[in-house]
Parts: C-alpha cells; sequence; structure tokens
C-alpha cells in the first residue's frame, strides 16, 4: 500500500511539473492602453481577442485620452506598467523626441517600404489611417457639397457650418479651398503670406461657423440641423450612421493622420510587446480592423485582405485618395504654437 501510495505522488509531481508550462502560458498577460469608445472595440475584436486565442496571452486594457503626461508619469517614476501603448503622431513625435519610447525592431516587423508614407518610425509602428472630411445630412441636403471648396460656399450653401476648434486642418482646408494643390499647403503655410491667406479665407466663413471640441459633436451638430455641413473624423460619421444617420462623407481633399503601435520606456517585456506589435500589424490583422470601423491599413499589402463592400468607406481607398492631403505634424510641431497664438487672437476678434 505504502509502495502505490509513493507511486502516486511521484505520478502527481510529474503531472504538476508538465503542467507547469501550460500554466504559466495562460497566466501571461500584456498590459495594452488604447483610446476606447468603438475604436478599441475594434481592436478588440481584430487583434486583442485573436492574439489570445493564437498565444494564450491575455490582454489586459486600459484606455486614456491620448495624453503624453499619463506615460511620462509611469517611466519617470520608474514603474512602467504598460507593455504597449496606442498613441497619435503628435504624441508620437514628442515622445520620439523626448525618448520615452523604445526603439523598434523593424527586423522584426517587415520592410517600411510597405507602410504608407509617414507611418513608420524608429519608436512606433502605424496601425491606422484616418481622416478629417466633410460631412452632410443627406436627409437635410438632397443635393450635398461636392467639394473643400463648398464648405466657404454660403451663397450656395448658405447656413452654419461646423468645424473643429483647433488652427491644425482648418487652415490646410482653407487653402485647399482657395486653390492651392496638395504639394504646396505646406511650404506656403510655412511662411507669414501663407497663414495670412489661410486666415482670409476662413474670415469669409467666420460668422457662420459653430465650433466642436470633441468628435461625437461634430456628429450631433449635423443630426440636431445645427449646421448644414460640418468637417469630422470619418469614423464618427460611420458610427452615426450605424445608428440610423443618412450622412454622406465628401472625400475630396480629406485630411490623413495615423495612430501608433509604442512600447513605453522600461517595458518590462519588451519582447512580448514586439510579438503583439508583430503580430498586430500583419497584413490580415490590419484589413480585419476595417470589419469594425472605417479606418484604412497602413500597410499596403494589407488591402488585399480588405472586403470589397468595406472598401469604399475607407479613408485609403484608391477612389477616395485621388486629392487627399497627408497631415504634417512635423510643421505642426514645429509652428503649432505660434499659430495656435494666434488662431486663439482670431477667434476672440
Amino acid at each position: 500500500m505504502k509502495s502505490s501510495r509513493t507511486r502516486l505522488r511521484i505520478l502527481a509531481s510529474g503531472l504538476a511539473i508538465s503542467l507547469c508550462p501550460a500554466v504559466a502560458q495562460a497566466e501571461e498577460s500584456l498590459s495594452i492602453m488604447s483610446f476606447g469608445g468603438a475604436y478599441q472595440a475594434a481592436e478588440r475584436q481584430a487583434v486583442f481577442e485573436p492574439y489570445t486565442a493564437q498565444t494564450g496571452i491575455r490582454i489586459i486594457e486600459q484606455e486614456y485620452g491620448g495624453e503624453i503626461a499619463k506615460i511620462k508619469a509611469m517611466i519617470e517614476a520608474g514603474n512602467t506598467t504598460l507593455d504597449v501603448v496606442d498613441v497619435d503622431a503628435p504624441t508620437l513625435r514628442q515622445g520620439c523626441d523626448e525618448g520615452i519610447y523604445e526603439i523598434i525592431d523593424w527586423a522584426q516587423i517587415g520592410s517600411q517600404d510597405e507602410w504608407i508614407e509617414g507611418t513608420a518610425s524608429e519608436c512606433g509602428v502605424g496601425n491606422i489611417v484616418y481622416s478629417t472630411i466633410l460631412a452632410f445630412d443627406t436627409e437635410k441636403l438632397a443635393d450635398g457639397p461636392k467639394t473643400i471648396a463648398d464648405l466657404f460656399d454660403t451663397e450656395k450653401f448658405p447656413g452654419k457650418r461646423g468645424l473643429w476648434k483647433n488652427p491644425m486642418t482648418n487652415l490646410e482646408f482653407a487653402l485647399l479651398a482657395d486653390g492651392v494643390a496638395s504639394a504646396d499647403v505646406y511650404s506656403l503655410l510655412s511662411t507669414k503670406e501663407g497663414v495670412d491667406r489661410a486666415f482670409a479665407k476662413l474670415d469669409t466663413i467666420k460668422k457662420d461657423i459653430l465650433w466642436w471640441e470633441a468628435g461625437a459633436q461634430a456628429a450631433q451638430l449635423l443630426a440636431s440641423g445645427e449646421v448644414v455641413m460640418t468637417t469630422a473624423w470619418n469614423g464618427r460619421i460611420h458610427d452615426a450612421n450605424k445608428e440610423g444617420r443618412k450622412f454622406a462623407i465628401v472625400w475630396d481633399n480629406q485630411i490623413l493622420d495615423s495612430m501608433f503601435w509604442t512600447i513605453p520606456k522600461g517595458a518590462k517585456n519588451i519582447e512580448g510587446s514586439m510579438n503583439f506589435i508583430k503580430f498586430a500589424v500583419q497584413p490580415e490583422n490590419l484589413a480585419a480592423t476595417t470589419k469594425y470601423i472605417p479606418y484604412g491599413p497602413v500597410r499596403k499589402s494589407a488591402s488585399g485582405f480588405v472586403a470589397p463592400g468595406d472598401e469604399a468607406n475607407l479613408p485609403t481607398s484608391p477612389a477616395n485618395m485621388t486629392t487627399s492631403l497627408l497631415l504634417d505634424n512635423g510643421f505642426w510641431g514645429d509652428h503649432g504654437e505660434e499659430i495656435r497664438r494666434r488662431f486663439i487672437s482670431w477667434l476672440s476678434q
């Protein structure tokens, strides 16, 4: 009997040892912070859950509003609790300059030539492209605007316009509507004459502007009929249409921008973070996000995995990019403070 009990203990011990790797894998996790809402829900369905299903590694989600201070605070405290953070382009640029992100090993990711211009960085890997567009309510305006110039045509389209309370994108739209070619916008804005010209164009509709500050407000202004058209982020218009609205997007001169995966300095599992990012930006996984939210994949090879019915709603659709402008975050990093001071002064006049 004693011999049998001994054998049982040995077998049990062996079984426990053999299960240890599986238990460890099941308990392994990554802490990832993104922007919440419909965007993070799309990431969850397209990337987080499939990653866990494939690797057994649990994703612990956190949300924030994009504040770089939140990232810097934990790094400066010497306690980096996050493994991966989703950041916008200005936060990426500032963080790269200040050294708060780990350098990306692009040899593990793939050739940067595959990424859309401006979406591959030494310390961040692009994941989606979104855009600022012009939108209107087809139930209130059957024959609506067709070009960005229509935003400034109050004779043809009388009524209020919604604009983001920020000089960024508004100065670009003003010059584009005034006939400046996309390729020349930032070289012109780098001059006093160019900035003067943009503000002069905005002057022509200043009394007709209702300003929005949060993304949801743009769609609300349209829905309430307070404005006849508004600039907006394309995903917000798509979400409103999913809820029954009949808003139309004017893709002419859309302004493209992107989001990035980063690894905060001092992350405790850099190898695991890189493995996640590599998985997240596989072409089929980038394309999977478009099933849940209309943000375009940054990797050119991902387009072949996008469902034909989804492509028309994407900023990166070839048909929608014919007159697009890529937001120059470097320009706004260099000139933004000065232009914002002028914008605030202009608002008060």
